[in-house]
């Protein structure tokens, strides 16, 4: 949207604005007590301008101020000199380049004012020219509608004003959205008021099959829109004449997670409807009949009565020309989320080695069918193991026709068959030398070969044509036939070729000058083996045989998988195996260390001045007898201390029990009395009754 400003009045002086950026109106003779006002008069309403301004994503409009000798904010502690009024007839402090609340203009904000104590250029007071421009883009307190300008009364000062038009772009209703992800969720508004015209769109996404998008009730009346299958969207109405069904259906399946749009009208002489550029169904009004929709009960989005309930998301939901705001509604609704985020955005993540995340209503997928992995996260290595003699052949030109919704990976377009970039990624494991693991051949005598050297060691061949020989890498002098994996990835634009093996940095290498860069018509891909008619170069046919043993993984060429392909073939496979192939991981990952050798291995008992003791008979055997006695000793530690301790509780839980224990005098059974026994018991006790025997007077 774009709205130029229209006349602007300056008392009397009339100033129409045109192009971008308005011409500099002169001010002179103003002060705080009688200000200079100008006016903006805008091509349309205020209301219609805030209306745009609301929905807009972005706004702004461009204010400049040329001074001499006369103060515009009067930073930074002073009362302003000229300020400007906004929507709602608000008077504002700040210039273009800053923002609300904060007094300053552009220089202020960057810290390069003419004089750095200042925060406006013309707050400097200089008899000089100097100038404050910038953009006013906080869009709630747009448009100007006037600026006024308080500081030009003295000897010698003058301002000069220019105010460009109001640019709008964007629609921040475009991406309003919710997200329904239980079959019982939905969000009501008010009822639709919809009696003689309805213009009913809005954009959905969703996985599942089915689910009504929208529905209002009447006593008869209604009207609804819903996906009623995969393939199918209706808009069904009822004004009191019969319902109504219109229906467009998609060769394609509109639950493919996509986005789709909708548009359905309804009017006294006709209705419509109208899914992405689809073929539109139509349908005339009767010429009698009613032609008022009443409708009763609030809007329901997502639902109908409970039923047949809509998973997925929603976004820019329009009912005759005003947006619903859908992500507001939302945040209070349970079952209903702002946004159309999804899982993918929180989780997609764990959609590894490029395989793609696909939303559900009640989580997500991963899509490994473009990969060379399998698994929920595509994180399943597939590879296999060749038997001596086993190959596998992928042919390009037979890929073009495969579908794309086969079981195997995607193939690619008659396009690619030449290429001036690639992409090879693939892990093996074996101990045999020579062999072939990777061979890519031409129509032409164009080829690529990755090869396994009779010492063991990875070479890298490319032939692309204009050089006589083919442009041959060693990439590595160790022996990798050491029955370990190991990865490989090979990626080459143009001339320019970065090679990596297992965990080592990437070598950068350079085709010759002379070379071709184009690897012109492609034929088929072998892995194991080369089993391709014409000629072949000796020196590749020398690795030939008896060809790979070992196993391969993860092999994806570009977007072509060709042992996943292999081993779930479709009906139009591009794909042969000859021989024995078993599918295997191969050891899962490569080895991110390698191997130390038994030469620099100080602990292999074959290291030369190695002298340990080595008993072929006992060495296990000791070895469990020693780690038995230890275990044994420790149990019976340990059964030793709980008997102790339970013999320790027995004996403090039961010393009170049994005979009952007095302090009773010996001899109480002969003697004639109490005194009797006691003293029977102690003689010495007498003398303590004859004291009891004195009485005392006082």
């Amino acid at each position: 949207h774009c709205l130029n400003s229209g006349e602007i009045t300056l008392f009397t002086n009339l100033h129409y604005c045109q192009y971008w950026i308005c011409k500099l109106i002169s001010i002179t003779g103003s002060s705080l007590e009688k200000p200079a006002v100008m006016k903006l008069n805008y091509s349309t309403s205020l209301d219609q301008i805030s209306a745009v301004t609301s929905s807009a994503e972005y706004c702004e409009q461009y204010v400049s101020y040329t001074c001499r000798m006369s103060r515009l904010l009067n930073t930074p502690d002073g009362n302003p000199y000229t300020w400007w009024i906004g929507r709602g007839n608000e008077k504002h402090y700040y210039w273009g380049g800053s923002g609300p609340g904060i007094q300053k203009c552009a220089c202020g904000i960057e810290r390069n004012c003419t004089n750095p104590k200042r925060y406006c250029n013309c707050d400097a007071d200089y008899k000089q020219w100097r100038k404050d421009t910038g953009l006013l883009a906080y869009k709630d307190h747009l448009p100007v509608s006037q600026v006024l300008i308080g500081d030009t009364n003295r000897s010698g000062s003058e301002a000069k004003l220019a105010l460009g038009p109001l640019r709008c772009q964007g629609d921040r209703n475009y991406w309003n959205a919710a997200s329904f992800n239980t079959p019982s969720s939905y969000l009501h508004f008010s009822t639709f008021h919809g009696e003689t015209s309805a213009d009913i769109s809005f954009y959905f996404k969703t996985s599942a099959p089915y689910g009504v998008f929208l529905e209002n009730l009447g006593n008869t009346d209604f009207i609804r829109l819903e996906l009623k299958s995969p393939t199918e969207v209706t808009f069904s109405f009822d004004v009191g004449n019969g319902p109504v069904e219109l229906t467009v259906r998609s060769p394609n399946s509109l639950n493919d997670d996509q986005w789709h749009r909708v548009n359905a009208e309804r009017n006294v002489k006709e209705a419509s409807l109208q899914v992405d550029q689809l073929r539109r169904d139509f349908r005339k009004a009767p010429t009698q009949g009613h032609t008022r929709l009443e409708l009763y009960s609030q809007l329901y989005v997502g639902a109908a009565g409970g039923q047949r309930g809509y998973l997925g998301c929603i976004r820019f939901l329009r009912m005759n020309g005003v947006t619903l705001d859908l992500e507001e509604r939302a945040k209070i609704t349970p079952g209903v989320k702002p946004g159309c985020s999804g899982h993918c955005t929180s989780y997609g993540m764990y959609c590894r080695n490029g395989g793609k995340c696909v939303e559900k209503y009640n989580g997500y997928s991963c899509d490994c069918r473009q990969t060379a992995y399998d698994g929920p996260f595509c994180t399943k290595d597939v590879g296999g193991f060749f038997e001596a003699g086993t190959w596998i052949r992928y042919n390009f030109q037979a890929s073009v026709g495969v579908a794309k919704d086969s079981v195997s990976v995607p193939q690619p377009s008659s396009s690619e068959l030449t290429l001036s970039k690639e992409d090879l990624v693939f892990s093996f494991s074996t101990t045999s030398t020579p062999s072939i693991l990777l061979y890519i051949s031409s129509y032409l005598q164009d080829y690529m070969a990755v090869v396994l050297k009779h010492n063991g060691s990875l070479q890298i061949r490319y032939s692309l044509g204009g050089t006589k020989e083919p442009y041959k890498i060693d990439l590595d002098q160790r022996n990798l036939a050491n029955g370990q994996p190991h990865s490989v990835n090979i990626s080459r634009q143009g001339k320019d070729l970065l090679l990596q093996l297992d965990h080592y940095s990437p070598v950068h290498y350079s085709l010759p000058a002379s070379s071709d860069i184009r690897f012109n018509s492609l034929k088929a891909l072998f892995l194991g083996r080369v089993m391709e008619t014409g000629t072949i170069d000796k020196e590749v046919q020398r690795y030939n045989t008896p060809g790979f043993v070992g196993c391969l993984s993860t092999v994806q060429f570009n977007h072509i998988a060709p042992l996943k392909a292999a081993l779930k073939p479709s009906i139009s496979s591009p794909v042969s195996v000859q021989g024995e192939f078993v599918e295997s991981n191969c050891g899962a990952s490569p080895l991110t260390i390698p191997p130390m050798s038994a030469a620099t291995n100080p602990w292999h008992l074959d290291s030369a001045g190695a002298e340990l003791p080595y008993n072929e008979e006992n060495v296990i055997t000791d070895g469990v007898n020693r780690n038995s006695a230890i275990i044994g000793g420790v149990i019976a530690v340990v059964i030793f201390t709980i008997l102790c301790t339970l013999v320790f509780l027995i004996r403090y839980m039961f010393r009170h029990k049994g005979t009952y224990h007095t302090n009773e005098a010996k001899g109480t059974e002969s003697a004639e009395n109490a005194d009797a026994a006691i003293m029977n018991a102690d003689p010495n006790f007498t003398e303590t009754i004859d004291e009891s025997k004195k009485e005392w007077f006082i």
